[in-house]
């Protein structure tokens, strides 16, 4: 089973990466790749209860490729990590089958409890350079979340997310209305707030009009 899962792995290295020539320069060059043998092991290991050993090769990984996957990390098959440099999967993590993971992802846990605390990603899952995806929720199939962004909730499949915090933007490809909605209502919180600037400085001369008026009334 391990070795299936390194032979897709490297199947997906040559269908969705272009510059990828062939399997064995994959096998060979592609540190993500390398991560991804190193930690099948270690998973195999780690469940198998035999921790510390585990661990060891997860850092022997880690050292080598710059990518740190907890053996901890269930992680499905026909998986792209693509550059890979600083890529961070925590104990509790899941990520489906056909994933593709960009440099400087994290999947990461909040807090300190014990139990799941990290993502679940589904399939077909696309997670751009830089974002991290912090907390035990799940992501359906087939989302993308944009580069930098911070997912902090759920998705629903087929959504895709951007910003800090991410936000879904798109849904079945299709922009979400509350989108346009949130720019207009942008829009007219910055009219307002010209608005009250401007009746603030005609109450302020209505004010000084009235004192004058006040003043030659006492005279």
């Amino acid at each position: 089973m391990i070795f299936k899962d390194i032979w897709l792995d490297i199947k997906a290295v040559q269908e969705r990466d272009p510059a990828a020539r062939s399997a064995l320069e994959v096998l060979l060059l592609y540190q993500g790749i390398h991560a991804l043998i190193w930690h099948r092991f270690a998973h195999w290991f780690y469940k198998h209860h035999l921790y510390f050993i585990a661990r060891l090769i997860s850092q022997i990984a880690r050292f080598f490729t710059l990518i740190e996957i907890h053996p901890g990390a269930q992680l499905g098959h026909g998986i792209l990590i693509d550059h890979g440099c600083g890529v961070v999967i925590g104990e509790t993590a899941v990520v489906g089958d056909n994933c593709t993971i960009y440099q400087g992802v994290t999947l990461g846990g909040v807090g300190t409890q014990k139990g799941k605390r990290h993502p679940t990603l589904g399939n077909n899952v696309t997670v751009g350079a830089g974002a991290k995806i912090l907390g035990s929720f799940e992501v359906g199939d087939n989302c993308m979340i944009a580069a930098n962004a911070v997912l902090l909730k759920p998705l629903e499949s087929n959504v895709t997310a951007v910003g800090i915090p991410a936000r879904p933007v798109k849904k079945d490809g299709v922009r979400l209305p509350s989108v346009q909605t949130g720019a207009v209502s942008a829009e007219r919180c910055c009219r307002m707030e010209e608005r009250l600037k401007e009746l603030e400085i005609q109450v302020e001369e209505l004010k000084a009009q009235l004192k004058q008026a006040e003043e030659r009334n006492e005279t």
